[in-house]
């Protein structure tokens, strides 16, 4: 066998040059049949029935069909907790049917009984593992939509694979299944259960990447079905839907190869927003100024992208205001708590951005044109549960930049800046048709009052990877996020802050180095740093833009001018804080990320964006002045939203 054979990012070679049998199956059964015993065989050795189909290049309806037919399928045992009445359940094949009779003898000689309900089974579906766009977020909701069920008076069983996580403790869930979210382990355990239906929405891409596959397997989806969760990710049929609704969204197409992508690319205009279709976190999203630059995309992120799965080209909105509303809805009606504004402008990803409720700079009317679009797209769609959508403001105008029919990762913080567990009650809606209590009118819902400023940060990693460039962009790369109260936006970004390990200082130097196409914005971040007592360091070309506009500060070196220079300051700890935005040409990105980099390595706040640097000095100039702020529970701050 000679070179590689690759199939769908799979390195086919690799893995069944390990196994004999597998080499036979390649060669010998592509396209056809597996034989019975073979097939019994694999499963026994801990292969799915996807990698199967891939191997096979055939359906995997058709793998699953055979092995069903053979009598093949999981069975369960309990996974013993100490000192806990727990029901932790994981599979196995190597049973094949002759295991039921020695597991019941197992666990009755441990003293363990399965558990009896009555109560009507509902699913849901966690997050799996935690990574870089999914994470403890999508966890909270499916806790307190466990927590919710379990009110209403349903038997809950939650299915996730991450020990990791408040889900899987033995008292979130009546039953645990500790398996991986495939459509092979969903459906074996909905087989085995016969639930009511499964819940999907609450678990972040995970589980909606399989919702379509198990519907049609006949498994009920309860609340927002998978024909509209696929609707508002084609960006084709759902800007079709917002040309209709007179709903403006920036400029868009999609293409499935280089040719295509550069037609569309040209039509919009560069710079162009390109991402693939049904990515966790904004993976492989990058903003293009060219066709040189696009077609490296291409080739670079080519196995994203098929004729199931184009490229998405968005018009790219420049210095835009970014913001995004969470929303309760019903099959018609919806609920918009709170508007959440993002501190750093579009083309920063949500889950890196800092955001703030209530707003600070969107005006009232751009807030009802927002939460009249939120409600007009839930309605046209028919979500039934929770719903995100993204919006950009761009010269006044409120422009759509795509909907999400399921949980965000800002449900937790708007729940616990407006006092309002929007988990329990989407759960609620889902379920209405099976309950029957008091239904929740959307329609009167009042909109909560935040006497207070609630801002959400973002966590990341970079200390820990000291040689990773932190500028931030359109690809996620947060670990997770924290939340700073306060009755001021300055006060709450700093708590905020200091929450991620970020202590902005009150007094000392700091260095402001910034792109040529930033220097008229950075000027009146350097007022406020001036104002605050703050001296002054910039590079040459930052220096004498400063001076022309009449503020004083004092010149500095680049790594490549020579020593002393940028990076010896950040070693002697002669910088406090660093201002440093991405210049562009390819000589200053490489000593711009040098500073940033040097930054981490010794530990001084550096800030990648100029409206970020605006809300720091707002946030060290309430600091200044308020010092020891009265510690208040969050408990404390909803008493006093609700008087």
């Amino acid at each position: 066998m000679r070179g590689k054979i690759k199939r769908n990012n799979i390195d086919i070679k690799k893995i069944i040059t390990s196994n004999k049998w597998l080499l036979q199956i390649y060669f010998k059964y592509k396209k056809k049949s597996l034989p019975d015993d073979l097939l019994v065989k694999a499963k026994k050795d801990g292969f799915a029935d996807k990698y199967l189909a891939k191997l096979l290049d055939t359906p995997e309806e058709k793998i699953r069909k055979q092995r069903i037919t053979l009598g093949v399928n999981e069975e369960w045992d309990i996974v013993p907790v100490s000192g806990a009445d727990a029901e932790y359940f994981y599979s196995t094949y190597n049973g094949l049917g002759k295991l039921s009779g020695e597991l019941k003898a197992s666990r009755e000689q441990r003293g363990i009984k399965p558990k009896e309900s009555n109560h009507k089974k509902v699913i849901i579906l966690g997050g799996g593992p935690n990574r870089i766009g999914q994470g403890i977020e999508f966890d909270y909701c499916c806790v307190h939509t466990a927590f919710a069920l379990r009110e209403l008076g349903f038997e809950t069983i939650m299915v996730n694979c991450n020990p990791e996580t408040v889900s899987t403790d033995y008292d979130t869930s009546d039953k645990l299944y500790f398996e991986p979210l495939t459509v092979e382990d969903v459906l074996s355990i909905c087989q085995h259960e016969k639930p009511l239906g499964v819940i999907v929405q609450f678990g972040g891409q995970t589980p909606l990447n399989i919702a379509m596959e198990l519907k049609k397997a006949g498994v009920p989806i309860l609340g927002t079905t998978p024909e509209v969760i696929a609707l508002a990710e084609d960006r084709d049929l759902f800007r079709k839907m917002m040309d209709k609704m007179n709903i403006p969204m920036p400029e868009s197409g999609m293409a499935c190869n280089f040719d295509e992508a550069v037609k569309v690319a040209d039509k919009i205009g560069y710079p162009v927003m390109v991402r693939p279709s049904y990515v966790l976190g904004g993976r492989a999203m990058e903003i293009v100024f060219g066709s040189e630059q696009l077609e490296n995309y291409i080739k670079v992120n080519a196995h994203y992208i098929s004729k199931n799965a184009p490229i998405l080209i968005d018009c790219f909105l420049d210095n835009a205001l970014e913001c995004e509303a969470d929303a309760l809805a019903d099959s018609g009606a919806a609920f918009v708590p709170a508007v959440m504004e993002h501190i750093e402008y579009a083309g920063i990803h949500s889950g890196d951005s800092a955001c703030v409720i209530p707003t600070i700079n969107i005006t009232e009317k751009q807030i009802e044109t927002i939460r009249d679009y939120t409600c007009k797209i839930a309605g046209q769609l028919g979500v039934v549960g929770l719903m995100n959508i993204q919006y950009a403001i761009h010269h006044d105008k409120v422009y759509v930049l795509e909907a999400n029919p399921r949980a965000s990762r800002t449900v937790p913080l708007v729940s616990k800046v407006c006092n309002l567990n929007m988990a329990n009650l989407a759960t609620r809606l889902i379920m209405k048709e099976h309950t029957g209590g008091e239904k929740i009118d959307l329609s009167v819902m009042r909109k909560p009052v935040v006497p207070y400023y609630g801002v959400k940060e973002a966590v990341f990693p970079f200390y820990m990877f000291p040689e990773v460039d932190p500028l931030l962009g359109p690809e996620m790369r947060s670990t997770g996020e924290v939340l700073g109260l306060s009755d001021s936006f300055g006060l709450a970004f700093y708590k905020a802050l200091e929450g991620s390990k970020t202590i902005l200082p009150l007094s000392g130097s700091v260095l402001i180095s910034v792109a040529k196409k930033d220097r008229n914005d950075a000027v009146e971040a350097a007022k406020h740093f001036e104002e605050l007592g703050f001296k002054l360091i910039a590079t040459t070309g930052m220096q004498e833009f400063l001076s022309s506009h009449g503020i004083k500060s004092e010149a500095i070196k680049k790594q490549h001018e020579g020593r002393p220079n940028i990076v010896d300051a950040i070693k002697n700890h002669e910088l406090h804080i660093i201002i440093n935005t991405p210049s562009g040409s390819k000589r200053s990105e490489e000593d711009d990320s040098y500073i940033r980099k040097s930054a981490i390595r010794y530990n001084i706040p550096y800030i990648t964006t100029l409206t970020a640097a605006l809300a720091a000095a707002k946030g060290i100039a309430e600091k200044t002045k308020i010092q020891n702020e009265e510690v208040f529970s969050l408990q404390e701050y909803h008493k006093r939203s609700a008087k």
